[in-house]
């Protein structure tokens, strides 16, 4: 009997042994983790840009007058040579000498100024021409591996920069011509006596494209220079994304840019055309002074994708820096810094364990792993205090 009752109170001593171990033994950290794979990564600077007619050209009045009403709205096409507004002559003052000979001057500095665009013209078009053979050249040296990729893509960035450069050229031109059109009308209207008071200015479109914007749509008296239209062709569109001075050292001229949440189903591609060299000032929205840099950027996607947009749209805009297929690459969320460097908590049989990883590229999302990690591994995201070397952890 009085063994049992020993085996008896050695049970019990044993279970509330094991209760109390039981209560007070550590319970695993529930924890978030991720596992280790391969696949695409590419590092990019992001930022939001504004799309933008490439040449947009305002229309302005070559003398005072008393300006009729503009029938024309902002989408409007117009073509070249059209009458865009009318101007009624004002009493006409007696030209001093002075003033006669001031705007025969402004007419022969007109003349002079279109000369010198129809040279700037032929100039860029030599260098288009010179440009594009020798891309043809390099196709054919590179299909023969005696090109490096790198040659042959920037002659493609070259060929493109000066065909860009020639169509500006040739606006220029049309420009020049335009001003020197206005220098005459302005030297003939304000030559005219009072008895030519009916005589009326047309003003005339330089180019052809569509309204962007009536600054001046009611009939009334308006000075010399006072803006009445913009004009610009919309499907010559370019983006253009104001980046931290930081970022743009980063980027150059060729570089592939996406662009996203624009309003399509798909991004659309392009490639940077410009960093400017200068920077400007902003304040963030958190008030905080910043320096950024204008990056102009082209498209490249089929323009019948992204007729719907036009002039001042948003686009978010991806420049890739670099880009990987197969790449294996840790979660941002799960590296945190060590003692080592960049360091990751590592699920092994249950327990955390501290192991330090050498790092590539990366993105706010994930990081290229180059050594201490391998495919397969269960790594900790979001770590917090609770989480150090050796503490029981368990996930879903």
């Amino acid at each position: 009997m009085q063994w049992r009752r020993r085996i008896v109170l050695i049970l019990l001593a044993l279970a509330v042994a094991a209760g109390l171990t039981y209560g007070f033994w550590p319970k695993p950290h529930p924890v978030e983790v991720a596992v280790i794979g391969r696949g695409p990564l590419e590092e990019s600077v992001d930022d939001e840009g504004m799309t933008r007619v490439a040449d947009r050209f305002v229309i302005s009045t070559p003398v005072t007058g008393f300006a009729q009403r503009i029938d024309l709205d902002v989408g409007d096409a117009v073509r070249r040579g059209q009458i865009l507004a009318t101007l009624e002559p004002m009493r006409a003052q007696a030209l001093d000498p002075r003033a006669q000979a001031e705007a025969e001057a402004r007419v022969a500095a007109a003349q002079a100024a279109v000369q010198a665009a129809e040279a700037q013209a032929h100039s860029a078009t030599a260098e288009a021409e010179l440009a594009t053979s020798d891309l043809q050249r390099l196709v054919k040296l590179s299909q023969a591996q005696f090109v490096s990729e790198d040659k042959l893509e920037a002659a493609r960035v070259r060929e493109v920069t000066t065909q860009a450069n020639v169509r500006s050229a040739q606006f220029s031109v049309k420009v020049a011509r335009y001003q020197l059109e206005a220098a005459r009308t302005a030297l003939a209207y304000t030559g005219q006596a009072d008895r030519d008071r009916k005589r009326v200015v047309d003003i005339t479109t330089p180019v052809s494209g569509q309204v962007l914007k009536v600054q001046h749509e009611s009939e009334g008296v308006v000075t010399a220079g006072s803006p009445l239209l913009e004009i610009g062709d919309p499907r010559a569109l370019e983006v253009a994304v104001d980046v931290l001075s930081a970022d743009a050292v980063k980027i150059r001229p060729g570089m592939t840019v996406r662009f996203e949440r624009w309003g399509g189903g798909q991004p659309l591609q392009g490639r940077v055309r410009t960093v400017e060299p200068v920077a400007f000032t902003k304040v963030s929205a958190l008030g905080v002074e910043e320096q950024r840099v204008w990056v102009i950027s082209d498209f490249t996607s089929d323009p019948q994708s992204w007729t719907r947009l036009g002039d001042g749209y948003r686009v978010e805009a991806s420049f890739i820096l670099w880009q990987g297929s197969d790449i294996l690459q840790v979660p941002a969320s799960a590296l945190f810094r060590g003692k080592e460097g960049w360091t990751v908590f590592v699920v092994d049989h249950g327990k955390a364990r501290q192991r330090p990883v050498r790092l590539g590229h990366r993105n706010g999302f994930a990081a290229q792993v180059l050594d201490g990690l391998k495919a397969g591994d269960v790594v900790i995201t979001h770590p917090d205090e609770t989480i150090s070397d050796g503490v029981a952890v368990t996930y879903k």
